[in-house]
């Protein structure tokens, strides 16, 4: 196993996800876990052999703290009012700190992310993101939380009230999909 790995005692019973299942598990105190990936505000770790994602809300059990912080568009037109791409470029950031829990790359550099409009919220007031992604296998239990960890940080934006994340097969992913920078990551090139 990897020296750089840090393994860690938890510190209470705590709410988890098997990876790549998606099947939810309470992880139990005095459990030791290997903390394999920390990426984008949630937590792979390895615990008794299996593998589990850990929500950043619950860093706390792993002896770590997380913050949840408001993300403010800057405007990038002369007026100084935030405009729908200064809004759009915003989304793309914050979709780039989602990470697969099984992979070291954000879902954006990977190619999972198909599609994402900016369009009036339902509710009249405000803006709504659209989001349409995959996943790099359709079997993967991973789908919804995905999906929940590109919706909580979209909702982190300023003036996005809103955010819909539906999650599509088509066209199926592959690894031509991913950037150069995620291909170089991964050694693949």
């Amino acid at each position: 196993m990897d020296s750089n790995l840090t393994t860690v005692t938890l510190s209470r019973d705590v709410d988890a996800v098997v990876v790549p299942i998606g099947n939810p598990v309470t992880l139990q105190r005095g459990e030791e876990a290997t903390i394999t990936q920390s990426l984008g505000g949630s937590f792979t770790v390895i615990v008794g052999g299996n593998m589990y994602r850990i929500e950043g809300v619950n860093a706390d059990a792993l002896g770590l703290e997380t913050e949840v912080e408001t993300v403010k568009p800057q405007p990038t037109g002369d007026g100084g009012e935030v405009t729908e791409t200064d809004l759009m470029d915003c989304v793309w950031t914050q979709m780039k700190l989602v990470y697969d829990p099984e992979i070291p790359v954000n879902i954006v550099d990977l190619g999972l992310v198909y599609d994402c409009q900016i369009a009036p919220a339902e509710e009249g007031r405000g803006r709504k993101a659209q989001v349409k992604m995959t996943l790099t296998a359709p079997g993967c239990g991973m789908g919804d939380h995905l999906c929940h960890d590109v919706r909580m940080k979209i909702l982190q934006i300023e003036g996005i009230d809103e955010a819909d994340v539906e999650l599509v097969w088509e066209p199926q992913w592959d690894k031509s999909m991913m950037t150069d920078e995620a291909r170089l990551t991964l050694g693949i090139m």
